[in-house]
């Protein structure tokens, strides 16, 4: 195939996929526009799942972004040089992805209009006011890390924009995870563990999205990844989802060390007093799917192969996904203990599991952050020279020729 006519056909398939993805962001609008007129009445929340599908994608997405960002912490902060020319695309990764988590947060909230008022007052004993400075610093730090390793005369100064990058993650991270942590409110949460736990989920969850897009992006622009590469990305994966299923394995230990937690870790673990949906989520679709099989394919017979690190990736993608709506989801439904020892009921649905079905605006509006942030990489790596450039040309495929926008 010559230049010319792989120009136009990657120029065609820009264009069907920022079709794709304007779509989906466009769906998700129409979504926060219909939940916007009609109340949250037409979701499956209510008074006591008030967090619904919808923080589902958009805490993935905001923990992914985290984690994608260890690329090209790696790279810069580590002086690793197969990471370092990967850690543009990662760069990339973080901002879109956190933009697409935070459209879906706002989106939610009923009236995005009063975002204006959590901008401008604060209550600082509430972790949401912290993480509105911590998401506002991560842009900001992000923005100048890129700024540093695409401008020569900043290089000099792209290790110490790295290495606050990485400070910062890690501390927004342990505030998303402390959102959790510090809420008394739901016995299901409140635990140290959390900060720690999100941590490390996000090691797994950012490169998992990390290897997709990059697999998508070399399969859009005829290059293939070098095999020694592709086997260290695999390996490095293979690590953090090991780490991830050890701390979530101590998590419920911990959990079931307690005797307060005993019937909460029964409903979320064996599926009693109704919790059989989460119970099949968490075994069937974190454990096994997200867990087990990426480390089988990961370091297994065909460990470090280009089909195998793809299907390894997808399924930690959708374990998290599994996992985070059986943390947010199961752990509302569950019902608060208010006298420990004695049965509560009355007619607000005290002691009773809660109910929740998802309904189709939560599914468009979770997806059309996902939708938001798809469409933003796309236009990034087609503007910019975001891919790493150590690939290899497809046998078919001319070597890339980095063109401009049409």
């Amino acid at each position: 195939m010559d230049a010319s006519r792989f120009q136009s056909l990657e120029a065609r398939v820009y264009w069907l996929l920022l079709a794709a993805g304007g779509a989906l962001a466009g769906a998700g609008l129409l979504a926060a526009h219909v939940m916007d007129q009609h109340g949250h009445a037409i979701t499956g929340m209510d008074n006591q799942v008030v967090w619904g599908l919808p923080h589902v994608f958009a805490i993935f997405m905001i923990v992914a972004a985290s984690g994608v960002l260890n690329v090209a912490s790696i790279g810069s902060v580590f002086g690793e040089p197969v990471y370092k020319k990967r850690a543009p695309l990662s760069g990339l990764l973080a901002l879109t992805l956190l933009a697409g988590g935070l459209m879906v947060l706002m989106l939610d909230l009923g009236r995005p209009e009063r975002v204006i008022v959590a901008a401008t007052h604060y209550n600082f004993t509430s972790v949401f006011a912290w993480n509105v400075f911590l998401y506002s610093g991560m842009f900001a730090i992000v923005a100048i890390y890129l700024w540093t390793m695409f401008e020569r005369r900043m290089n000099p100064y792209s290790k110490a924009a790295g290495i606050a990058a990485l400070i910062w993650r890690f501390v927004l991270t342990t505030g998303t995870g402390s959102i959790f942590g510090f809420l008394v409110a739901r016995q299901a949460y409140q635990s140290a563990l959390l900060a720690p736990l999100f941590i490390v989920l996000s090691f797994g969850w950012g490169l998992a999205i990390f290897l997709v897009v990059q697999s998508s992006m070399f399969a859009w622009n005829g290059r293939r990844l070098d095999a020694a590469v592709q086997q260290r990305l695999a390996r490095l994966l293979g690590v953090f989802v090991a780490a991830a299923l050890y701390l979530v394995a101590v998590y419920h230990l911990t959990n079931g060390y307690f005797a307060r937690q005993h019937g909460f870790e029964a409903f979320i673990l064996l599926g009693r007093d109704g919790g059989g949906v989460y119970a099949t989520l968490f075994w069937l679709g974190y454990v096994a799917l997200g867990s087990l099989l990426p480390l089988v394919l990961l370091f297994g017979p065909a460990s470090g192969s280009a089909r195998g690190t793809l299907a390894a990736a997808a399924a930690v993608v959708l374990g998290a996904f599994a996992f985070l709506y059986v943390f947010i989801i199961g752990g509302q439904a569950f019902p608060l203990e208010i006298f420990p020892g004695y049965a509560a009921s009355s007619s607000f649905g005290d002691s009773a599991v809660a109910h929740y079905v998802p309904s189709w605006p939560e599914l468009l509006l979770g997806l059309g952050g996902v939708g938001a942030a798809f469409v933003l990489t796309t236009v990034g790596v087609r503007v910019l020279d975001f891919l790493p450039q150590d690939d290899l040309p497809t046998p078919d495929r001319k070597p890339h020729v980095a063109a401009e926008a049409p």
